[in-house]
Order: C-alpha cells, then sequence, then structure tokens
C-alpha cells in the first residue's frame, strides 16, 4: 500500500476545539508550526484523519486544508523552504529500547 505525504493546516476559533484538533492530528503525523501537520498516510489514513478532523472541527467558523505533497517523502520535505527558525527534527521513525 502505497503512502503519500500531505500538509494538513487549520485555522480554529475556538481555543478548546483547536487543542483537540490538534490532538487528534498529533496521532497523524509531526507538528510544525503554527497549526501545521506533515503526515505520511495510507489512504486509509487520510480518510480517517479527515474524518476525525470534522469531528471536533465546528464548520461554519473553522477551516482546514489538506494538500498532497505527492509520495516521495524526500522531495516533499525538501520542498518546504523555511525562513527563520528551522523546522524539527525529523523523527527517524527508530526505536531503541
Amino acid at each position: 500500500m502505497m503512502r503519500r505525504c500531505y500538509l494538513v493546516c487549520y485555522d480554529i476559533r475556538d481555543p478548546k476545539r483547536l487543542r483537540r484538533v490538534h490532538k487528534v492530528l498529533e496521532g497523524y503525523g509531526e507538528a510544525w508550526p503554527f497549526s501545521v501537520f506533515f503526515c505520511v498516510l495510507k489512504d486509509i489514513d487520510r480518510a480517517r484523519l479527515q474524518t476525525d478532523r470534522e469531528e471536533q472541527m465546528n464548520q461554519k467558523e473553522d477551516q482546514a486544508m489538506i494538500l498532497d505533497l505527492g509520495p516521495n517523502e524526500k522531495e516533499a520535505r525538501e520542498a518546504a523552504t523555511v525562513i527563520g527558525q528551522p523546522l524539527p527534527e525529523q523523527d527517524s521513525g527508530i526505536v531503541v529500547v
């Protein structure tokens, strides 16, 4: 099953909903500054992310966007131009016990 990279951005008007949406997205990807997440997801996980996020939002007041960056994670990360403070270090996915 192929994974694709997504940039998920959101503008949530209520602080309580904002915390809930942020918590949902922590389960799907890595937090970048200012309400942005970088996610590498299978199709089913992308659909679940959208459903989970919609359940926490007020769609009349809030806004969210999912941008498809393609299947190549290295290229997707390199496409991000950062001015000022660098993005957080990438988690290697390796766990040492």
